[in-house]
């Protein structure tokens, strides 16, 4: 028996996009592995386990992974996937002219002591939920999280309009519109908005892993400015073209035995 080229893993719960990219998948041929529980199943990541989806072994296939962060820190390591994201201080690291705001990487027990509305967000998980705090004394306590957990701390900034760029390998690969005035509303992608991915790629292309999501927006001003960077494997594709966003998704999860050098610096 030979092993199928690919194999995604899906999560036990789907959201519409992990539908879509999971028929995606299945219509490109790749075998399609759905978690039926959050944590992994016992043999998971085994030659017996990998028998049972239909390889001859442990090693003889390219396993990779589409999920949110907590399933993905469980699954991804018995499974030899490496999950690519962007330095937690990434955005803080961008030049004004890309953020059109101050931003700053911190600790949230520095930021406890803010005295001003801020946007407060973790930087590659949901540990700390994204939202705009009155001041630091609004964040959730030490008793809910380690006062040395690393927050963004950004000026608040109104968006009219925002967009998701899948990046691969230095270009824009796939993007689309996501959100309008705050809310969802899906469209095409925005010839300016690509045009400013662009500009992003140039200047900070080398510091992001060879495949990321970008989120970008138009402020009501006609100001671009980066939003943030997220882990293609855990992102929705939204109206983006699914081929292409999978594409993304494969390289971002995928072998570690498969890793580009330069990626080695973007493994989570």
């Amino acid at each position: 028996m030979t092993c199928p080229p690919r194999i995604l893993v899906l999560p036990p719960r789907l959201t519409a996009s992990a539908r879509t990219l999971r028929a995606t998948a299945l219509r490109r041929g790749l075998r399609i592995v759905e978690a039926t529980a959050s944590a992994v199943p016992e043999g998971l990541g085994s030659p017996r386990w990998a028998e049972g989806i239909g390889c001859t072994g442990s090693d003889g296939h390219a396993v990779h992974l589409h999920a949110g962060p907590s399933f993905a820190d469980v699954v991804a390591p018995a499974l030899g996937i490496a999950l690519l994201e962007a330095p937690a201080d990434w955005l803080a690291r961008l030049p004004r002219a890309l953020t059109q705001r101050d931003i700053r990487a911190t600790t949230i027990g520095e930021a406890y002591r803010l005295r001003r509305p801020a946007f407060v967000k973790s930087p590659n998980d949901k540990s700390i939920s994204a939202l705009v705090y009155a001041d630091g004394s609004r964040l959730p306590g030490p008793d809910a999280v380690d006062p040395a957990t690393v927050v963004l701390v950004s000026d608040v900034m109104m968006f009219s309009v925002e967009y998701r760029l899948h990046l691969l390998d230095g270009a824009v690969h796939a993007a689309g519109q996501y959100a309008e005035a705050g809310r969802l509303r899906l469209g095409p992608p925005d010839g300016d908005a690509l045009a400013f991915g662009r500009d992003v790629l140039a200047a900070a292309g080398e510091t992001l892993p060879s495949a990321i999501v970008v989120d970008v927006g138009r402020d009501d001003e006609g100001r671009w400015a980066v939003i943030e960077a997220n882990a293609a494997w855990a992102s929705g594709c939204y109206s983006a073209d699914p081929d292409r966003a999978l594409e993304t998704v494969l390289r971002a999860a995928g072998p570690t035995t498969a890793l580009s050098p330069p990626d080695l610096d973007f493994v989570r």
